[in-house]
């Protein structure tokens, strides 16, 4: 898979507001700043923001910064799940207040399966849930269980999965709702690399077959790099967006794509904005790249 030469340059964006090509705006966070309240007599932390952020229809987007920057929070507060202190959310044009809204599904890195039932009742839990017609739940959980590569552990238990099969039963559960924007909280933080490199691929093929608007949480540069239209590079606490850079990847694309000199080039570029916030998480001064030299 051969990257033009336009493709090959990383594309940094000045701000959160610019619009990838023509595409339909599906969420929106304008002024949106989270505080914490702080051991007794010491304030608020401030964790999050103020920042602005558009994601628009049928797009991937990734976000990496620094451990403690308000990664999870921001994608907690576009699910709903929690309130910001200040500043709006809204999906679809509609204000995000309190709920998760219908549309949206998360998936965390923590297993969410639930142990006493099996891989076909743990998918089929939400839409039990939601009282959707047992035909319907049965047309649409079997498709999933097929897409997924499920369909010989239908009937298996969770404790009998590994990591990865357990996290593509949370992805599947997500899956059958038929949600619009999906956001994942570093789903594959517990799997090794080469699982998560196949997973990555799942999730593409997952993503090109429903068209949903993905926002993916990692800490990992590379699989940040590799998955997304676009990459947030944020700041250390309080968390903003420094840079967003487009991949200008082919949407038909899977984990050969770090074969590419320009895989190379944009982790290098996302690295070179996000080391100088990761030393100011940890307490230390960049030091210019000069650490570790003679």
């Amino acid at each position: 898979m051969a990257a033009s030469a336009e493709e090959e340059k990383p594309k940094a964006e000045g701000g959160a507001r610019a619009r990838p090509g023509s595409a339909a705006l599906h969420a929106q966070l304008k002024g949106i700043a989270k505080s914490y309240p702080a051991a007794e007599g010491h304030g608020l932390v401030h964790a999050l923001g103020p920042l602005d952020l558009d994601l628009y229809a049928g797009k991937f987007m990734a976000v990496v910064g620094p451990s403690g920057c308000g990664k999870t929070t921001l994608l907690e507060t576009i699910a709903g799940l929690t309130a910001p202190s200040a500043g709006t959310v809204a999906f679809e044009g509609r204000e995000v207040k309190g709920r998760v809204p219908e549309g949206v599904g998360v998936v965390f890195q923590e297993d969410a399966c639930l142990p006493w039932l099996s891989v076909w009742d743990n998918i089929a839990f939400g839409l039990r849930r939601a009282g959707a017609a047992a035909e319907d739940i049965r047309a649409r959980v079997d498709y999933a269980v097929s897409f997924m590569g499920l369909g010989s552990f239908a009937g298996t238990y969770p404790a009998q999965l590994s990591g990865g099969m357990r996290q593509r039963v949370c992805i599947a559960r997500t899956l059958v709702l038929e949600t619009r924007l999906i956001l994942l909280d570093e789903p594959f933080g517990a799997l090794d690399q080469q699982t998560r490199l196949l997973m990555g691929d799942e999730l593409l093929r997952l993503w090109r077959e429903t068209k949903a608007t993905i926002l993916l949480i990692t800490h990992a540069i590379d699989e940040a790099v590799m998955l997304a239209d676009r990459v947030g590079v944020m700041s250390a606490r309080p968390g903003r967006f420094i840079e967003l850079v487009e991949t200008g990847w082919p949407q038909a694309r899977d984990s050969r794509i770090v074969e590419e000199e320009a895989f190379g080039r944009l982790a290098a570029h996302v690295w070179s904005k996000l080391r100088g916030e990761s030393m100011k998480a940890l307490g230390r001064e960049d030091d210019g790249g000069a650490g570790g030299r003679p």
